[in-house]
C-alpha cells in the first residue's frame, strides 16, 4: 500500500449525491499541463482515454485544483451540509 493510500484511511468521507465539483471536460482539450493529475493530493483526477475524469467521492475539499486549473473548467463548492470529508486526529 502506498504512503497516501496510508494517510488516505485516516480521512473520513459522507459522500453527498450531488457532486461539489463539476469538471467541463471540453475546457481540458485545450491545456498542455494538466496539472490537476499532479496537485491533487487525494488522486481524484485521471487521464483516461485522452481525458480528464474527476472522482469527487474521495476529495479532501483543499481547492488546490481550482486554484491550479488555468482553464476554469471547475465549478467548485462545499457539500452539502453534514457531507464532506472530516480528519480524525491520532
Amino acid at each position: 500500500m502506498s504512503d497516501r493510500a496510508e494517510k488516505l484511511l485516516q480521512v473520513r468521507h459522507v459522500v453527498a449525491i450531488e457532486p461539489h465539483i463539476v469538471l467541463d471536460n471540453s475546457k481540458c482539450v485545450t491545456c498542455d499541463l494538466k496539472p490537476c493529475l499532479y496537485v491533487c493530493s487525494a488522486g481524484c483526477f485521471a487521464d483516461e482515454d485522452d481525458k480528464i475524469k474527476f472522482s469527487y467521492e474521495g476529495c479532501l475539499e483543499c481547492g488546490t485544483c481550482r486554484v491550479m486549473c488555468s482553464k476554469q473548467a471547475l465549478t467548485w463548492g462545499y457539500p452539502l451540509g453534514g457531507c464532506g470529508v472530516s480528519f480524525r486526529i491520532g
